[in-house]
C-alpha cells in the first residue's frame, strides 16, 4: 500500500543523490555532470540556503474547513497509482467546492525524485499541477532510462509538453542552493509530522496511511460533519 522510508541516515545519504549541472566539453557540446548532494546529515548548508524561498504548492480555499497535507515522492509507484486513482476525485468533490485545501510535500526517496521536483517547480506554481501530472502519469516511461543523463532527458521532455524552454528547464536543474532548500524544507517538515511512508497525509493535524478513495470520502465527510 505504501512505499517506506529508507531507515539508516547512510542509506538516505546515498539515495538522497545530487542536482544536475551542465559543464562544456572542451572537444565538443556540453555534457551533463552530476554533482551529488553531501551526506543527508550535512545536505543543509545554511549560507547556501539562506534567502532561498520554497514555495509550499497548494490547491484550494486558504478558509476552506479541511486541510490535506499530501506527502508523496515522484519516484513511488503508489504515490502515481494515488495520483491517477484518487488526486482528481478529491479535486473535483472536495477542493473545486470549497470543502478542503491541499498541500503538496515532496518526499526524496533518491535524486531522480529530487531532479522531477525541481523540474515541477520550474514552471512556477501555474504550472506545477500540470507538470506534476505529466511526472506522475509517465513515471514508468521517464524512470526507465538507463543512465542519469537519460532520465534527466526523459524529465525535460515532459517539461517541453508542459512549455517550458531547455535554457529555463537547465537551469532550474542546476539550482544547487534550491536543491539544498528543498531537502532542507523536506527533512523539516517530515520530521514534524512523523512521515515515515509514502503517500500519507495529515488531515485537520492528524496522520493517515495511504488510501482508497472511499475510505478518503468516509474520513472527510466525517470531518464536515463534525
Amino acid at each position: 500500500m505504501f512505499r517506506n522510508l529508507f531507515p539508516s541516515l547512510i542509506v538516505l545519504a546515498l539515495a538522497v543523490g545530487g542536482s544536475y549541472a551542465w559543464v562544456q566539453s572542451r572537444s565538443g557540446p556540453a555534457e551533463p555532470q552530476y554533482a551529488d548532494l553531501a551526506a543527508i546529515e550535512q545536505v543543509v548548508d545554511v549560507q547556501a540556503t539562506d534567502g532561498v524561498e520554497v514555495v509550499e504548492m497548494s490547491l484550494g480555499a486558504e478558509d476552506a474547513p479541511i486541510t490535506i497535507v499530501e506527502y508523496a515522492s515522484f519516484t513511488c509507484p503508489h504515490c502515481a497509482t494515488y495520483h491517477k486513482d484518487v488526486f482528481g476525485r478529491l479535486k473535483a468533490e472536495y477542493v473545486d467546492t470549497g470543502k478542503a485545501r491541499i498541500v503538496i510535500r515532496d518526499v526524496y526517496f533518491d535524486r531522480f525524485g529530487l531532479w522531477a521536483a525541481m523540474l515541477a517547480r520550474c514552471g512556477g506554481a501555474e504550472k506545477f499541477f500540470g507538470v506534476s501530472d505529466l511526472i506522475y502519469n509517465r513515471q514508468r516511461e521517464w524512470t526507465s532510462g538507463e543512465s542519469n543523463a537519460e532520465i534527466v532527458q526523459n524529465l525535460m521532455k515532459l517539461g517541453r509538453l508542459a512549455g517550458m524552454e531547455d535554457d529555463q528547464m537547465n537551469a532550474c536543474l542546476q539550482d544547487n542552493a534550491m536543491a539544498q532548500a528543498l531537502v532542507a524544507e523536506y527533512q523539516k517538515n517530515a520530521e514534524a509530522d512523523d512521515i515515515n511512508s509514502t503517500p500519507s497525509f495529515v488531515i485537520n493535524g492528524k496522520k493517515y496511511a495511504n488510501m482508497a478513495y472511499p475510505d478518503f470520502k468516509d474520513t472527510l465527510d466525517g470531518l464536515l460533519a463534525e
